[in-house]
């Protein structure tokens, strides 16, 4: 094993967190990034469990899988929020595989690059699609409804035959003023709902 990490810690990108860990999750090695993007020396992630940059956010049937995955000697990778020593979130784009060898010495080799950057844009895309999501309700429940009220009164009114012309003239400006302005609001909603679902199809083939 020692062997082993002496060959990790000489081939090692520098702008790679890689580390090593046994089968439970004991931290056997961990290079120079890791411990600038932790917070953490060497001497207090050795020897550590794994947990220690745990931020808390994914489920704990998120890591059963990952381990259910590479204790079955396969390879897993996905996307993690950790947590540095001093309470700061980092996303970190994982991949872990086993080191085969005999079963007391089975450890796990890891290899993160730090993906804040895109985390970032993704949750300024859902911001924006929640504002343009939120901009529809406003658009469709306080304008439109209204405007479907003054529909309804100025047909109703059109329909009373003893009034006078004057009258006539100003609920048919009126009822047409209206409708003018409810085509724009669904124009407005169409154009709404086109950018949001693009949006949402861009950020679904992320």
């Amino acid at each position: 094993m020692k062997l082993l990490l002496q060959n990790i810690a000489r081939q090692q990108d520098g702008n790679v967190i890689c580390s090593v860990t046994d089968k439970k999750g004991i931290i056997l090695y961990a290079n120079e990034k890791f411990c600038q993007i932790s917070g953490y020396t060497v001497d207090e992630l050795v020897g550590a469990n794994h947990n220690i940059i745990n931020s808390g956010l994914h489920p704990r049937s998120f890591f059963k899988e990952m381990w259910k995955t590479i204790s079955n000697g396969n390879i897993w990778q996905g996307e993690i929020r950790n947590k540095t020593k001093d309470n700061r979130y980092y996303w970190v784009d994982t991949i872990i595989f086993p080191i085969h060898g005999a079963a007391s010495e089975e450890s796990y080799f890891s290899v993160r690059t730090v993906i804040d950057e895109k985390k970032n844009a993704e949750f300024r895309k859902e911001q924006r699609i929640n504002e343009l999501e939120n901009l529809l309700f406003t658009i469709s429940h306080e304008m439109r409804q209204p405007i479907s009220q003054i529909l309804g009164l100025m047909h109703l009114l059109s329909e009373e035959k003893q009034l006078p012309e004057e009258l006539k003239q100003l609920i048919n400006f009126l009822n047409n003023s209206a409708s003018e302005l409810d085509n724009h609001t669904r124009k407005i909603i169409k154009q709404v709902e086109h950018i949001a679902n693009q949006d949402k199809i861009t950020e679904a083939l992320r």
